[in-house]
């Protein structure tokens, strides 16, 4: 019976969706996420109940307005086409800037008016937010894998339209987005990832768990580019773009004159400050305030080092089962400075209080900075 079962399956399946299947292949897409989460809440027209929604970012009406739910259908098609010059008339009005493996994307249009085309984007690409700060321009998505990992066998392409959720793989990732306002009116925007991995922790392989890997630049360079057709470009100009040359970004840490340690980036404050954030999303540090005048970040990090530098624990120690080692670890509050030095600019670590931090962790924290701006 469970045979008969299968091939019913497989049959149903192949009928429903045997085209697309094949068109899937062609593809060979390499990204295509599916949160972890629920999907988000389906957009009701405006000619029935329509939700609250924050409007600190929102665009502002233009006194067109839609009475019917074709009408609305069609404005919101038109919106969401790709490619779509409604937003920006002119693809030069849109570039990616590249300083070492990093990369952002500079708009000339306000923070305002892409708040909205951004969070769209990303629940378009098959993601969930979960934070959602408007006043610090900070949009963070929630955990999701990609599908597109799935190795696409026989048996996956017609059973994973009826038992998709059998199939999984052992990774998962994040994204944030940060706005900053440009000087000259536009913005600025700002992709980082982070990942994490499953693994198996016993010989055995009877239990799992979750640990971080690192940052993929190439695959926020994919979505940079997505964001960019998003916005309005051609899609091979905004390869173009994302592929342009890197340029040279010195940083290397050094010592001041009372000998303590700096890292120092040959790039102007305002170019420094702006990598400087990207590198902290980009490590995982949680960033709790920040102040651009003064060019501080607040920061918080838990140094994986600290604890291997604690003595033995003691017999109570080790009878204390029900304490987690991972809670040994505490994440202490620092500040990351950000100053101009005539051309160039200086980081330095402070501690809660503002004064100066010079143990190991200050050095390390300066080692992470220094892997993403050199």
């Amino acid at each position: 019976m469970r045979r008969l079962a299968v091939a019913a399956s497989v049959a149903i399946a192949l009928v429903a969706g045997g085209c697309k299947t094949a068109t899937d292949l062609l593809e060979g897409k390499k990204v295509d996420y599916k949160s972890a989460g629920s999907l988000p809440p389906l957009e009701i027209p405006p000619d029935l109940t329509t939700p609250s929604r924050d409007n600190r970012y929102a665009v502002p009406e233009t006194g067109k307005s839609t009475a019917t739910l074709s009408g609305y259908q069609a404005d919101r098609s038109q919106q969401a086409k790709p490619g779509s010059t409604a937003l920006l008339p002119s693809v030069d009005r849109m570039r990616v800037e590249r300083a070492g493996t990093q990369r952002w994307l500079v708009v000339q249009e306000p923070p305002e008016k892409l708040w909205p085309l951004v969070k769209d984007f990303w629940q378009e690409n098959g993601f969930l937010i979960q934070v959602e700060v408007a006043e610090a321009g900070v949009m963070e998505t929630d955990w999701a894998e990609n599908r597109a990992k799935i190795p696409q066998d026989m048996i996956r392409n017609v059973l994973g339209k009826i038992l998709d959720q059998v199939y999984s793989t052992p990774e998962r990732d994040k994204f944030r987005t940060r706005l900053e306002r440009g000087g000259d009116g536009g913005s600025e925007i700002y992709l980082s990832h982070r990942g994490m991995i499953e693994v198996y922790v016993t010989e055995g392989k009877d239990k799992t768990m979750w640990q971080p890997r690192p940052a993929d630049p190439e695959l926020e360079a994919e979505f940079l580019r997505r964001l960019m057709v998003r916005l309005g470009a051609r899609d091979e100009k905004a390869k173009q773009q994302v592929a342009v040359a890197a340029q040279p970004a010195r940083a290397s840490i050094n010592k001041s004159g009372d000998g303590r340690e700096l890292l120092e980036v040959q790039e102007p404050f305002d170019r420094a400050w702006r990598r400087v954030g990207l590198a902290l999303d980009r490590v995982g540090f949680t960033v709790e305030d920040r102040d651009r005048q003064k060019g501080l970040y607040y920061v918080r990090y838990a140094d994986p080092e600290a604890d291997k530098k604690k003595e033995s624990p003691g017999l109570l120690d080790r009878l204390a089962f029900w304490r987690s080692d991972d809670a040994k670890v505490k994440a202490e509050q620092y500040r990351v400075q950000v100053r101009s030095a005539s051309s160039n600019s200086e980081i330095v670590v402070l501690n809660k209080d503002g004064g100066a931090e010079q143990s190991s962790t200050a050095h390390r924290i300066l080692t992470l900075l220094h892997e993403q701006l050199k």
